[in-house]
């Protein structure tokens, strides 16, 4: 299943997307009209588990019994949002979690030992489709990082490496957009990486099911066309499983919570001469199995 949340007619909603039509179920509607509870937010249906699950099934098939093209709507008639409009919680994002990207941003001695993490704020997140703000009045060095999302779909702590995957609820994509010149002056991650309108993610979520093996997925991000990042997750320094296990050794993960895997090497900073985005640049970032992540800057 492809969860998103939209917008129709200014309400917003969420539903699942039906690929081979292009169009997504309205799964509060359905509910409506058959009388089979559905929560009103992708994140409380994150919240309930696997009970989830099981409702969206019984929605869809009940749509589908009725055969009512009503409760299927075009995707070209919705605003996408972010599956998760506003996270609970600040977005946790693993640093340097590729090699490759680990010596571009510096040399081999940055290669890290442990896992890193570092922040952004909900107030980064948009949603497939939308705007990034170029905020060019506090700095002239945004740049792109293509990774794949990670979603908790049940709440943990000291977990194994061996449990971790049960866990998740599903996978997306997202673009950590960051100011590579205010991460610079202020010697830390969290400013440069928190710009509002700078995290894109979507364009849904996909259900763990249909992804095997989160560390055996292929990702690019392209530039106006050009590809500047190619790599694949099996390149990960530190694998979901132990990301995970390690943020909940201490803290307790919860459903709704978003975790970034890391950015292969290819970011602009990594150019010489650097190769920063500006208004119009559009950013396309595709991993397998999961789809396309399309944003322009403005």
């Amino acid at each position: 299943m492809k969860f998103i949340t939209f917008k129709m007619k200014g309400q917003e909603r969420f539903g699942v997307v039906d690929t081979e039509k292009s169009r997504v179920w309205d799964l509060i509607s359905i509910s409506e009209d058959s009388g089979i509870s559905c929560p009103l937010t992708l994140l409380n249906g994150i919240m309930e588990g696997e009970e989830f699950i099981k409702k969206v099934s019984e929605l869809v098939e009940w749509g589908t019994e009725k055969g009512s093209e009503s409760y299927l709507i075009p995707l070209s008639d919705i605003t996408w949002l972010a599956p998760i409009p506003r996270p609970t919680k600040n977005i946790m994002c693993v640093g340097k979690n590729y090699r490759e990207h680990a010596i571009e941003m510096g040399s081999e001695a940055d290669i890290p030992d442990h896992v890193m993490v570092f922040t952004k704020s909900p107030t980064t997140v948009i949603g497939h489709n939308d705007y990034i703000d170029s905020h060019e009045d506090i700095t002239d060095q945004l740049d792109y990082e293509g990774e794949l999302a990670v979603i908790i779909g049940k709440m943990g702590k000291k977990i194994s490496q061996q449990d971790a995957l049960d866990y998740v609820f599903g996978y997306s994509i997202l673009n950590d957009v960051t100011a590579r010149d205010i991460q610079q002056r202020h010697k830390q991650f969290f400013i440069g990486k928190s710009l509002d309108a700078s995290c894109p993610m979507g364009p849904w979520i996909v259900h763990k099911n249909e992804i095997s093996n989160p560390n055996d997925l292929h990702i690019t991000t392209k530039v106006n066309g050009e590809i500047r990042q190619d790599s694949n997750t099996e390149h990960f320094i530190f694998p979901v499983e132990e990301v995970i296990s390690v943020l909940s050794q201490g803290m307790t993960l919860e459903p709704g919570d978003i975790i970034a895997t890391g950015t292969p090497a290819g970011v602009g900073k990594g150019f010489k001469p650097p190769r920063f985005l500006k208004q119009g640049d559009e950013i396309e970032i595709e991993i397998e199995g999961i789809g396309k992540l399309n944003n322009i800057v403005k």
